[in-house]
């Protein structure tokens, strides 16, 4: 009875706090899959995306993104092209391809956010599969992620509804819903993403390796068994 006992998974319940313009939560959700690729039959993830914008207050046509990084963080040019060297070699080695760089812009995502909340009451998976796809588009195609156009055509190819898509987008739909889950992780002291939530008590923060995300989760995984 003890061997069976301990074959079946341990079911954690992962809200990935994070936003569509930051790179290093498509380093970190990367890194998570393969994580719990590692993991395999260790662990059942029920995965929940949960929306962060970095720069609520970002009009809808953007920002030039080395302009608005060096205003933010106080670097210059040298620290800049430094930190997006450093940034596409951790990205890649996780499969993700970054290709921001000299003419990319940041754009507003709070639709984005919108898009993904409406996906994920649809189905989890494709959710998650538009989570990825427009992380993809911001940083590896620089699309504008704040164009309902872009939004409506990348939730038709993650296999979602792309008129029902269109609808939520021009009617505004989710819009209080994303702001109060965005108000509930600040309460609860996210301030900055990708930030693992797992069974709402434990935080993995950051873009970590996918060894740190497998030993974390081996090890509350552990916990909840012997709770």
């Amino acid at each position: 009875m003890h061997r069976n006992a301990m074959t079946v998974p341990a079911t954690l319940r992962i809200d990935f706090v994070s936003d569509v313009a930051c790179p290093w939560c498509a380093v970190g959700l990367a890194s998570l899959q393969q994580a719990l690729a590692r993991l395999g039959d260790e662990v059942h993830a029920d995965i929940h995306l949960q929306p962060f914008e970095l720069n609520p207050q970002m009009p809808r046509d953007g920002e030039d993104a080395g302009e608005h990084i060096m205003r933010k963080y106080g670097i210059g040019e040298a620290q800049l092209d430094a930190n997006r060297k450093a940034l596409r070699e951790r990205a890649a080695m996780v499969g993700v391809t970054i290709n921001t760089g000299n003419g990319s812009r940041v754009w507003n995502t709070f639709d984005a956010h919108r898009v993904l909340h409406w996906a994920e009451l649809q189905d989890q998976g494709k959710a998650l599969a538009l989570k990825q796809a427009l992380l993809r588009a911001y940083f590896t195609h620089n699309e504008n992620v704040a164009d309902h156009a872009v939004l409506e055509r990348i939730a038709r190819e993650t296999g979602l509804d792309g008129e029902q898509a269109r609808r939520v987008l021009e009617s505004g739909d989710y819009a209080d819903e994303v702001r109060a889950q965005e108000h509930r992780f600040q309460q609860a002291g996210i301030h900055s993403v990708p930030a693992i939530i797992v069974n709402n008590t434990w935080l993995i923060s950051g873009g970590q390796p996918p060894e740190v995300f497998e030993n974390a989760l081996r090890e509350i995984a552990a916990k909840t068994a012997t709770a």
